[in-house]
């Protein structure tokens, strides 16, 4: 598996959409934000990238059928 780096900022077009997130997973988020000098939406973003670039899809037992 790659290794998670923080991101070097840049603007991409986005989109606006509401989610709910864990308070802990949020808190930790909200730390790295301000240790890295970067927004807290920019952090999940990469994550949610680097999730779905190493996701392993035959791992995926939701898509499978019973």
């Amino acid at each position: 598996m790659k290794t998670f780096k923080l991101p070097n900022i840049d603007d991409e077009k986005s989109i606006l959409k509401t989610i709910r997130i864990k308070f802990s997973t949020l808190k930790k988020v909200e730390e790295l934000s301000k240790k890295n000098n970067l927004s807290v939406n920019r952090i999940i973003n990469e994550c949610i990238e680097f999730a779905l670039e190493n996701l392993n899809e035959n791992d995926n037992t939701q898509n499978k059928k019973i």
